[in-house]
């Protein structure tokens, strides 16, 4: 049975495509049920920041991996493909198409490829951490001393990374550079994958962006982040959530109110730009204008 996949940056659209497909393709007798793809959408209380489907949204179709944790939870990569991969499953057994949409090319990937995921260690990680905080260009240089490939593909002075890298090593024994060999070979589990790329011109783009970030402060980010804290510690996925880090600093007194706005969509643009990268590089997300995907997607 087919899977289908609308991918692309943040503000491309991808979202409302989705759903439009969706419902148009129950009026015809074929069942779609959409499959988020995201790491924080996952949260609940974490909806303007996220742009969640509103609860009309998920009243027409419907949704899955939405609202199933607690924002002081975490969930690995790993974790999410298992709990990814189950709810495919469970929709394919009910004879219905899942159409999975998102803009995080790891996660997408994680699910519908064999990657392998080496394992984390909390302790382990804050211990290293700790020990390296202050010394970034120190962990790379134990990184290149122990693991040369890794360390060639980190900046030196990205420290999460080669503490990642270290940790994998300690917990493991197998070099970080060992767990990406699959990266490159795009197979799906799932033979039918079909995917469309959103992908609109960067103008277009960055507009979309400061706008979408200009209403996310409108429309009460500062307020849902207060309250999200009011509750307790956010875990370290969800607290390095795009909009909801950049309110907490505002919170804070770090950054003022009125720069709030630029902040977020300047971090944005830098993730859109990854996005675009991940997503290029899939030869099974189809880039297509926005008609041309509705009609591919609702011929399938």
């Amino acid at each position: 049975m087919t899977v289908l996949a609308v991918v692309g940056p943040t503000a491309s659209g991808k979202s409302r495509l989705a759903l439009e497909v969706a419902v148009a393709r129950h009026t015809v007798d074929r069942p779609t049920e959409l499959v988020a793809i995201d790491a924080f959408t996952v949260y609940r209380g974490m909806d303007i920041g996220t742009a969640k489907p509103t609860v009309e949204d998920r009243a027409a179709v419907p949704h899955h991996l939405i609202d199933l944790l607690d924002p002081s939870e975490s969930l690995s990569v790993a974790a999410f493909r298992d709990v990814a991969r189950a709810t495919i499953d469970e929709v394919r057994a009910r004879g219905a198409t899942p159409l999975l949409v998102g803009g995080s090319g790891l996660y997408f990937r994680a699910v519908v490829d064999p990657l392998r995921f080496p394992p984390t260690d909390a302790e382990v990680r804050d211990r290293l951490e700790q020990r390296w905080a202050s010394d970034p260009e120190g962990a790379h240089a134990e990184l290149a001393r122990k693991d040369p490939v890794a360390a060639g593909r980190i900046a030196p002075g990205n420290v999460r990374r080669s503490v990642r890298a270290l940790e994998v090593l300690e917990l493991t024994g197998e070099p970080f550079s060992d767990f990406d060999d699959s990266y490159g070979a795009y197979r799906s589990i799932y033979p039918g994958l079909e995917g469309v790329l959103l992908d609109p011109p960067t103008d277009v783009l960055r507009r979309r962006i400061e706008r979408r970030a200009q209403e996310m402060v409108a429309e009460g980010l500062l307020e849902e982040t207060a309250a999200l804290r009011a509750r307790g510690r956010l875990s370290r996925t969800a607290a390095q959530a795009i909009g909801y880090a950049e309110a907490a600093q505002t919170l804070d007194g770090d950054l003022p109110v009125a720069a709030l706005p630029e902040a977020i969509a300047r971090r944005t643009w830098r993730y859109a730009r990854r996005q675009r990268s991940w997503f290029r590089a899939d030869p099974r997300c189809r880039p297509l204008e926005l008609e041309a995907a509705r009609e591919l997607l609702l011929a399938r």
